[in-house]
C-alpha cells in the first residue's frame, strides 16, 4: 500500500455487512466466509486515510457556495473505474476531460469540479446473477468485488480486492492532490479536482473511518454518495455517513418518497449546514417534472440548504443492438426539465452528475454516434454506457443556455 502519515489510530475495524448496530446493508458482496476476509479488513483498518479533515473543510465551503447559488458544480467520470487505469497518465486524461467540460459553464460563474474517480470500483446491480451463454454467473459488481471476465473464477467475490481498491485509490488521489496544489494555491477551491464515489461496500468504507482534527472522517474519498438502493433511513449506509464529517450526496430515483427523504436528510444533516448535502435527481426524462417537485419541497421544508444536481443518465437507459445505451436527446431533455423544476421551486440548479469517458467511446446514441450499428465500434465500459466528451460538451452547452 502507498503509505502516508497515519491519521488517527486506524485500528478499529467496523462491523461486517450487517452494518453497525444491526442495521441492514443492502447490495453487499458475499465473501464473509473467504479465508482472507478478516485480514483484508484489518489491512484497511491499519491503512492511512486517503483524505484529510482540512481538505473536507475546504470542499464543504465550496459546496456551500454552490448551494447558495454562487457557483455551479460538475461531477463526472467513469461508470465503474478499472484497476488498469489508475496511473498518472490515465488520471490526467480523465481530469483533462473534467476541466474541459467544466469550462463550458465558466461564463456563468465559478465551477466546482468533482470526479467519479479514486474509488468508484463497486457497483450495485438489479440482479445478483446473469446468464452468459446459458450459464448463470454472479453479476460483475466492479473491480473491488470481482472481475468482468465471464467465468466462475473471475466472478467470485474476493475480499482481497478491497486492498487492491485502496491501493488504486491512493494512486489516483495522490495525483488529484498534486493537481489541486498546482491549480489552486492557498485556499482557493473552484478548479478542484475532488474525488467522489458510491460508498457502497460497507466492508471497505467502515474500516477507513478515522479521527482527524477532532472529527470523524471517512478516509476513502472527499464526497461519498449513496445510491437509490442504499439510502433508506435505517440502512447501514445512512448510519455510517451520518457519523462522519465529509460532505455527502444522495441519488434520488423515481421511487424516492418525500417523507423518507426528509427523514434521511435530517439524519445526515442535523445541523442544516450549507454544503453538507448534495442531492442528485435521476428520475428519467418522462418522470422528472412530475416526481421531483415534492422532493424539493420536502427538503426545503426541512430547512436544508442542499446542492441540487441532475443525473440525467441513469433514468434513461435502454437496450438497442444488443447493448445497453442512452439517447443523448433524452439525457438533454431530463437535464433541462430538472433545471426548470428547481428554478420554479426557487432552488439553484447546481449542475450535472454524468457518466463520461475520457476517450471517444460509442456507447450512447447521439452526435457522431448517429445509428445503432455504431454502438459496437468503441463500446468499452465496464458497466453502464458513458457519454463521450463531445456528447457531454453538447449537453453542457444546451443545459446552461436553457
Amino acid at each position: 500500500m502507498r503509505r502516508r502519515a497515519v491519521i488517527g489510530d486506524g485500528t478499529r475495524a467496523a462491523p461486517g455487512p450487517t452494518g453497525p448496530e444491526g442495521t441492514v446493508a443492502a447490495q453487499q458482496p458475499r465473501w464473509r466466509t473467504h479465508p482472507d476476509y478478516a485480514a483484508s479488513r484489518a489491512a484497511l483498518a491499519a491503512a492511512p486515510a486517503l483524505v484529510t479533515a482540512a481538505e473536507l473543510t475546504r470542499l464543504r465551503r465550496a459546496l456551500a457556495v454552490v448551494a447558495g447559488g454562487g457557483a455551479r458544480m460538475v461531477q463526472l467520470g467513469d461508470c465503474a473505474e478499472s484497476f488498469e487505469e489508475t496511473g498518472a497518465d490515465h488520471v490526467r486524461a480523465k481530469t483533462a476531460v473534467l476541466h474541459a467540460l467544466a469550462d463550458e459553464l465558466v461564463d456563468d460563474g465559478p465551477v466546482l469540479r468533482v470526479g467519479r474517480i479514486g474509488g468508484q470500483f463497486a457497483k450495485p446491480r438489479s440482479r445478483p446473477f446473469e446468464d452468459v451463454d446459458g450459464v448463470p454467473l454472479p453479476a460483475f459488481r466492479g473491480h473491488m468485488v470481482n472481475g468482468e471476465a465471464p467465468s466462475a473464477r473471475a466472478r467470485a467475490h474476493d475480499p482481497r480486492r478491497m486492498v487492491r481498491a485502496y491501493e488504486a485509490s491512493a494512486e489516483v488521489l495522490w495525483v488529484l492532490a498534486r493537481e489541486r496544489d498546482r491549480r489552486n494555491p492557498g485556499d482557493a477551491w473552484c478548479d478542484g479536482p475532488w474525488a467522489s464515489h458510491d460508498a457502497l461496500v460497507i466492508d471497505y468504507e467502515a474500516p477507513l473511518v478515522r479521527a482527524d482534527a477532532g472529527q470523524r472522517i471517512l478516509g476513502s474519498t472527499h464526497l461519498p454518495w449513496l445510491g437509490d438502493r442504499t439510502r433508506a433511513p435505517g440502512s447501514a449506509h445512512v448510519r455510517l455517513l451520518s457519523q462522519v464529517a465529509n460532505p455527502v450526496a444522495l441519488k434520488l430515483g423515481p421511487t424516492a418518497d418525500p417523507a423518507e427523504l426528509a427523514e434521511v436528510c435530517a439524519l445526515l444533516d442535523p445541523d442544516r449546514a450549507p454544503g453538507r448535502l448534495t442531492l442528485i435527481a435521476r428520475m428519467g426524462a418522462e418522470r422528472v417534472t412530475d416526481l421531483l417537485p415534492s422532493l424539493v419541497a420536502a427538503v426545503r421544508a426541512g430547512g436544508h440548504r442542499a446542492v441540487w444536481l441532475s443525473d440525467p443518465m441513469h433514468g434513461n437507459t435502454v437496450r438497442a443492438g444488443g447493448h445497453k445505451t442512452r439517447h443523448l436527446s433524452a439525457i438533454v431533455d431530463e437535464a433541462i426539465r430538472c433545471r426548470r423544476v428547481l428554478e420554479r421551486a426557487g432552488e439553484h440548479p447546481g449542475g450535472l452528475h454524468l457518466e463520461v469517458a475520457a476517450s471517444d467511446v460509442t456507447e450512447c446514441l447521439g452526435g457522431k454516434v448517429d445509428r445503432v450499428e455504431r454502438l459496437g465500434e468503441r463500446y468499452t465500459t465496464l458497466c453502464d454506457p458513458r457519454l463521450n466528451p463531445d456528447q457531454a460538451a453538447e449537453l453542457m452547452r444546451t443545459w446552461i443556455r436553457a
